[in-house]
């Protein structure tokens, strides 16, 4: 079990406890932690609903993906640690780190 830090929408953090030997999205994650996340497109990167903020911890996760980038470049607000939640998988890389939501809350 891997733990980090999620910032939810009004700014309340709260730490986050997942199995890393599973391949799960930190996205899947989010959701069955019941986190506001859409999911819209279900992890394809097509929809971006499930935008998050690397706060701490950018270093683990390897770069975007073209399909990845190119979502996330048409959004309103895009930073430069701007990442899709379905395109990071859990893994002990993930130890420490915080996420701020950024997508769209249903």
């Amino acid at each position: 079990m891997i733990k980090f830090t999620i910032e939810d929408h009004d700014g309340n953090r709260q730490e986050v406890e997942a199995p890393d030997d599973m391949g799960l999205s930190l996205m899947e994650i989010l959701k069955a932690s019941e986190y506001p996340v859409l999911a819209t497109c279900g992890g394809m990167a097509l929809c971006a609903t499930c935008h998050v903020e690397v706060f701490d911890g950018q270093d683990g996760l390897g770069d975007a993906t073209d399909a990845e980038l190119d979502q996330l470049e048409n959004l309103p607000e895009y930073f430069p640690t701007s990442r899709l939640a379905c395109q990071i998988r859990i893994s002990d890389m993930l130890e420490g780190a915080v996420f701020k939501l950024r997508g769209e809350d249903n």
